[in-house]
């Protein structure tokens, strides 16, 4: 009976890491979307964003972001990635990657992480 208690307080110690998920949809699922899908599961702000469509800027801003994950050895975070634009989107390509958001004074880092998506950067 001992041996019992004790392993299920073990058990209980271990920590168990709660899947994200977005409006129901885990991450491995939300990285496999098309950008259509992905917007049908934002709420009305987003999609009126995203339906009016993206400007250069911040195409130019997930480029340098996939560039600089890509370049990035396994198991690191990327490199620091400056911007100015506060009202980019979170989107689910984004999480991991390091980004400098400018506050009209200085740029503050910013590891974006899954809770995020759907938030703005600013």
């Amino acid at each position: 009976a001992d041996n019992e208690q004790v392993s299920a307080e073990e058990l209980k110690k271990k920590r168990r890491f709660k899947k994200f998920t977005y409006r129901g949809v885990d991450l491995d699922q939300l990285l496999d979307m098309s950008n259509e899908q992905l917007i049908e599961l934002y709420p009305a702000r987003l999609k009126r964003r995203y339906n009016r469509g993206l400007k250069r800027k911040h195409h130019s801003l997930l480029k340098r972001l996939r560039k600089a994950k890509k370049e990035c050895p396994a198991l690191e975070k990327p490199e620091c990635i400056k911007t100015h634009l506060r009202n980019m989107i979170i989107l689910p390509e984004m999480i991991g990657s390091v980004i400098g958001i400018y506050n009209g004074k200085t740029f503050n880092q910013v590891e974006i992480k899954p809770e995020m998506i759907g938030h703005y950067l600013g």
